[in-house]
């Protein structure tokens, strides 16, 4: 197989990748703000966040033992993202350390600093994110 041809297959491969990521992006439509925007104003706050937060903690912890390890979080994060919020380095995360990760997160997608979310930064990449942990 010449380099040319393995090259193009990597570009190719590359550029599926790149489609399925795309696809699989959280769709900020009026049925999520529904759901994430209790006062309806519009935007996401952080209190919103942290309650939307920790009713998925609840979903993905179906065994109720208070922590969410990589494989009940089912790849709303990576191996290594998991251990970059998990400070005592147990593999999982309790719902104080789900809670601190959506607070990073929350201020991440919030360039403007004004303290909401609007639909513009949930669909930013951070703010994707944080729809991972959220939604």
């Amino acid at each position: 197989m010449s380099l040319r041809l393995i090259l193009s297959l990597a570009l190719v491969l590359a550029g599926g990748a790149m489609i399925t990521q795309q696809a699989m992006a959280t769709e900020v439509d009026a049925a999520l703000m529904k759901t994430l925007d209790p006062d309806n104003d519009g935007t996401v706050d952080l209190a919103e966040a942290k309650a939307a937060g920790a009713k998925m903690f609840k979903e993905l912890n179906p065994d109720k033992d208070g922590t969410l390890d990589v494989k009940e979080l089912k790849g709303r994060l990576s191996e290594e993202d998991l251990k970059a919020a998990d400070p005592d380095d147990d593999g999982t995360l309790d719902e104080n350390e789900y809670m601190a990760l959506i607070e990073k997160l929350f201020k991440a997608a919030d360039p403007d600093n004004d303290g909401t979310l609007d639909k513009a930064e949930l669909e930013s990449p951070e703010g994707q994110k944080l729809l991972k942990l959220i939604s």
